[in-house]
């Protein structure tokens, strides 16, 4: 396998005979494909990927698509978002992720050169995340039948045994620990639509959260009931959908939640609530009440857990409804997201 790229061949664009299984197809893998995700087992060629069993535990897997818009934003683009998103999915069982497939429909007409960095965008990923993509598949579809690129991930990972990390493990008591600030990528995509500006340039957070989940569960494996990253509907979505599964309710303070200026503007001039902002390099974690303060600072010694904080409570509740005392000091019911207020966010 080449791990240059052929002189030349990344100034055109995508052509349906790109996806059409013959010798320009096999060129454009070899081209861009093949170098920007080396691994020995993508190398083998063949249509499968032969992997190694992990032994000592169970296997996990998960599955995502990516169709975010713009392709390239701050901080990320859709090649380390789809990485991302499987990896974090994974991570939220407490699994350790080995491997990723991943296929790609593309738009005839896209720009190689756009391919090519969203390829390598994805080989650092997962280098970042400790996978690696063991097979894929490619498509070209007509014009104006893909907005440019779509990518569609499924990842394994494993999980020790006797860690059981799922939604409906959360008691009374428990403590509900955000990993950071919360909204970052959905104001950054927006800022990129609608060209918005801030002081303070906003990045998407978008990252593989999978090397502070190891550092979590050395520290506090038995304590943590469940994880999961608030994604689409963010927080509040995330919340309720735990509260539904567990069939409890919680009780936030608002004050407790980290958000960054950029965000709290965002959000006031444009009339948006930030819990329901997706994130794509957060976490929230509930643990047993014992455990909550020394795995705050087992996250904060972590760069993906610098702002972590412990924001709420679970409290027994038959209606199941997720509370939150103001900064005013009055009370509100944080509920689903109504509708999309925006989409193509992932």
């Amino acid at each position: 396998m080449t791990t240059e790229t052929p002189a030349g061949s990344l100034e055109g664009r995508v052509e349906l005979i790109h996806g059409a299984g013959g010798r320009a197809m096999a060129e454009l893998i070899a081209a861009i494909f093949a170098p920007a995700l080396a691994n020995p087992y993508l190398a083998q060629g063949n249509d499968q990927a032969s992997l190694p069993i992990p032994s000592g535990g169970r296997l996990v897997m998960s599955t995502d698509g990516a169709v975010v818009s713009p392709l390239f934003f701050p901080g990320g683009d859709i090649g380390a978002l789809a990485v991302n998103g499987t990896v974090n999915d994974l991570a939220m069982a407490g699994a350790k992720p080995l491997y990723l497939s991943a296929s790609f429909i593309i738009e005839e007409g896209f720009p190689l050169a756009d391919l090519d960095r969203i390829a390598r965008s994805m080989g650092a990923a997962a280098q970042a995340a400790g996978v690696v993509v063991v097979t894929g598949d490619t498509k070209v579809v007509e014009r104006g039948k893909a907005d440019g690129l779509f990518i569609a991930t499924a990842g394994i990972g494993v999980v020790p045994f006797g860690i059981i990390l799922s939604g409906d493990q959360a008691q009374p008591g428990d403590r509900v620990i955000l990993s950071g600030s919360l909204g970052d990528h959905g104001v950054a995509i927006l800022s990129q639509r609608e060209n918005l500006t801030f002081a303070t340039p906003l990045l998407s957070d978008c990252a593989a959260v999978s090397p502070l989940v190891a550092k979590m569960m050395a520290a506090a494996g038995p304590a943590i009931r469940l994880m999961r990253d608030p994604t689409r509907g963010g927080l509040a979505a995330t919340l309720n959908e735990l509260a539904r599964q567990s069939g409890i309710g919680m009780s936030l303070e608002e004050t407790a939640i980290p958000l960054k200026p950029a965000v709290t503007a965002a959000c006031e001039l444009l009339g948006l609530d930030p819990l329901t902002l997706a994130n794509e390099g957060k976490l929230v974690a509930i643990v047993a009440p014992e455990a909550a303060e020394s795995l705050i600072e087992t996250m904060r010694a972590h760069p993906l857990g610098a702002e972590a904080a412990v924001i709420g409570t679970v409290v027994a509740d038959e209606r199941q409804l997720v509370r939150m005392r103001t900064a005013l000091g009055g009370e509100r019911i944080v509920d689903w997201l109504a509708g999309d207020q925006l989409p193509r966010i992932c």
